[in-house]
């Protein structure tokens, strides 16, 4: 697989009235095309920081970031799924298109060909109050597919949801990604989550953050995040990570 991300020696500053705080220091992490990372660490680390700082939403005050693609196409999916009420599910999944203008007949059936695919095609002219949680999720994952990202940052994507829906959206999540062959960085602090559904997991430290370790998950037969959670080799990881992670802040 080729590298579609490298990060190298990224370092983080921020200057405050009490003087100047590191919240980054010396991360380096190579991700490779359809692959899915999760970065994990404890509350406040800086992990959401990093995944802003991918996204050209916040600025790193030394290091290097560097994509396989000169200007790439980065997709955003945060916490909430940030629907508009008043919009209909077609037109929420088509803002995006229409915030960078590139709506056209063309787009519009990808997007119409994902809600097909995905099970949510007869709900295309209802309202964000008429759906679940969970669905409210994946239609915030097909708006930000609809513009054929190169790679999918995902910010603790499941938090607003209760254990059960967390478990099925995961699964919808995770199967959509890999089927729509994205590759993904995403943030948790949930060790199961992380992995159930990663390749690799990036273990970050407390603040300032540094990458404490890197595990390849290497489960006898990888199949989808609730089945990998049966696999005799997903509590060992669970185990070995739990003990890495710097959980007093």
């Amino acid at each position: 697989m080729n590298k579609i991300l490298e990060i190298k020696n990224l370092s983080k500053k921020y200057h405050t009235k009490d003087g100047e705080i590191t919240a980054i220091q010396n991360i380096n992490i190579d991700v490779l095309e359809g692959e899915f990372i999760s970065l994990v660490g404890s509350s406040g680390c800086g992990k959401s920081t990093l995944l802003n700082i991918i996204a050209h939403l916040d600025k790193e005050s030394s290091g290097s970031i560097t994509f396989k693609n000169e200007n790439p196409k980065i997709g955003y999916m945060f916490q909430s799924d940030c629907l508009f009420p008043w919009l209909t599910i077609f037109e929420n999944c088509l803002l995006g298109l229409k915030i960078e203008k590139k709506i056209t007949k063309e787009s519009k059936k990808y997007v119409l060909d994902l809600l097909k695919k995905y099970n949510l095609y007869e709900f295309k002219d209802k309202y964000p109050t008429c759906l679940s949680g969970g669905m409210k999720q994946r239609i915030a994952l097909i708006r930000t597919l609809a513009l054929k990202p190169d790679i999918l940052l995902l910010d603790e994507p499941f938090n607003a949801l209760d254990y059960q829906s967390r478990l099925a959206i995961s699964n919808d999540v995770y199967e959509i990604i890999k089927k729509e062959g994205q590759t993904a960085i995403m943030v948790t602090h949930d060790i199961s989550e992380a992995v159930s559904m990663s390749d690799k997991v990036y273990v970050l430290s407390k603040r300032p953050c540094t990458v404490k370790k890197i595990y390849k998950i290497e489960l006898e037969k990888k199949q989808d995040p609730i089945s990998n959670r049966k696999d005799k080799r997903f509590m060992e990881y669970y185990d070995t990570i739990w003990k890495d992670l710097d959980i007093n802040v």
